[in-house]
């Protein structure tokens, strides 16, 4: 009597997508949670030098001598342009990370989704209706939330990860229109050059001589960084952006866990509750674009 084998299902496109969605998730939180630890002693502009160093050192690595093939391209302006909105969503994130929480950071950055969907339909003509113009204003009412404008609490640093929201989503909006017209490795490339060529510019005015101590956990940002941009594009070449999209949350929770393990920090309540109305709104937007691309496939 032979026993029958039972074959283990393989993990499909859109499931790989996901787990590449938090691994890019869990590397860009752990590398914010070490830019907080070190952003006290060295100054913003600095770290974003490192970050994007980083990145173009492992990206030449990565692709040897294809590197300046990946070089050229007929949309330099709009190659520019997305590297510069990436830089300052970076900067501005970097810098709010010196005066307020991780969580609550993480927590504001995050409204990008649905400034995402605003901004579709104001520049890429989009279809924008009351029930996404209602995620959107939900997500800002969280972001108020947080913020608590008008209360002895709210700090104008709380305004920088907002800020850098606007930053990504612009980011995000380039990619999008660019994405069907050039490799994913041509961005990486590009983004590399242009935004470590940027940031060099700042440091004769910020250079801070480095600890050796502190090596290692630079040299962890870069790399950090660039393994969860290369895990975003993987996620994103694997699944459908409607099946990955909604995880990107996940890092709210993993920026609270690592605000508590490295710093003691725990979100007061008003920063939770903020959060679960942006997660809330981001998710519903998401719900949403899915269901009308299920009920008009077409477009």
């Amino acid at each position: 009597m032979t026993m029958k084998q039972t074959k283990v299902p393989r993990l499909g496109n859109n499931g790989a997508g996901i787990l590449f969605m938090l691994l890019a998730i869990f590397c860009f939180t752990l590398m914010d949670a070490n830019v907080k630890g070190v952003v006290d002693r060295y100054p913003a502009p600095m770290l974003v030098w490192i970050r994007f160093l980083g990145q173009l050192i492992l990206v030449l690595i990565l692709l040897r001598h294809r590197f300046f093939a990946h070089l050229r391209s007929q949309y330099i302006t709009v190659h520019f342009a997305r590297a510069v909105t990436q830089i300052g969503a970076t900067a501005l994130f970097f810098t709010s990370l010196a005066y307020i929480g991780l969580a609550e950071a993480t927590a504001l950055i995050d409204v990008n989704p649905v400034l995402i969907t605003l901004g579709a339909a104001i520049f890429l003509g989009e279809r924008l209706g009351p029930r996404r113009l209602f995620g959107v204003f939900a997500a800002l009412c969280g972001a108020l939330i947080i913020l608590r404008p008008g209360t002895g609490l709210f700090s104008l640093a709380a305004l920088l990860p907002l800020a850098g929201a606007v930053c990504y989503a612009a980011n995000a909006l380039i990619t999008r229109w660019i994405g069907p017209k050039e490799s994913a490795w041509t961005s990486m490339a590009f983004t590399s050059v242009i935004c470590t060529g940027l940031a060099s510019l700042s440091l004769p005015f910020v250079w801070v001589p480095i600890a050796s101590d502190d090596l290692p956990t630079f040299a962890l940002i870069g790399v950090l960084g660039t393994v969860a941009q290369l895990c975003i594009i993987r996620a994103f070449t694997l699944a459908e952006a409607a099946s990955v999209a909604p995880f990107a949350y996940v890092g709210i929770i993993f920026a609270a866990g690592w605000g508590i393990l490295f710093f003691d920090i725990y979100p007061d309540r008003w920063t939770v509750i903020g959060a679960l109305v942006i997660v809330a709104a981001g998710l519903y937007v998401w719900h949403r674009e899915t269901r009308a691309l299920r009920d008009n496939p077409t477009g």
